[in-house]
């Protein structure tokens, strides 16, 4: 990490790239966006050649940002992993403390609840639901901030069956999908990505 932060102080540097030089926070993110979306894409497609260099895509997104924050005097890389290492032994208590777990799911359980203490998880707003999500994995993140129940099959139909054919329509029948791929324990998102892709790389190879 040290060998890239300093390729990218280079770039920035008065003789390093005039592009570098010119970005900001709020000018990465969509690029940020691209890499992590790129990144899953990968993973998907099982290649890890490919898997390797698009998590170094989401890698550089980190060190840009950490060494545009260094230079202005406000944060480093240091603090960025810092803060996760933190969070991630705060939150595995059972591993890095005394507490004992029976299962994964208690694991999840545990995770929440010191969460909610932290304060993160009861907020509501575009705080804890990112507006630049996926339409899908953005409504998992909210139907999970607002408390709503998991939901079945059965439940799909009913709202298939009611559902007027416009957007309104569309939209309640995509929101009932989501909270079945929940109690399926199944990430809606990456699931449609997963069958897009494969759906494309059929349409590739009949070309």
């Amino acid at each position: 990490m040290n060998r890239l932060l300093d390729t990218m102080r280079h770039l920035r540097a008065p003789d390093g790239c005039p592009w570098d030089r010119e970005q900001t926070h709020e000018s990465l993110r969509p690029y940020l966006l691209e890499e992590a979306a790129e990144a899953v894409d990968a993973i998907t497609l099982g290649d890890d050649r490919e898997i390797v260099g698009e998590l170094g895509d989401v890698l550089l997104q980190v060190a840009f940002h950490a060494t545009i924050a260094e230079e202005a005097g406000r944060w480093s890389y240091a603090d960025v992993e810092g803060a996760i290492v933190q969070k991630l032994e705060r939150r595995h208590p059972h591993v890095f403390g005394e507490v004992q777990v029976e299962d994964a799911d208690e694991v999840v359980r545990n995770w929440q609840a010191i969460k909610a203490q932290e304060g993160g998880a009861v907020k509501r707003g575009n705080a804890r639901v990112p507006s630049e999500l996926g339409a899908l994995a953005r409504e998992v993140k909210a139907q999970k901030v607002l408390g709503q129940d998991k939901g079945t099959k059965d439940a799909v139909r009913s709202v298939v069956d009611g559902a007027a054919d416009d957007e309104a329509g569309v939209a309640g029948v995509l929101a009932a999908v989501v909270a079945w791929a929940r109690s399926c324990g199944v990430d809606p998102e990456t699931a449609l990505r997963a069958r897009t892709a494969r759906a494309l790389e059929v349409d590739v190879e009949r070309a």
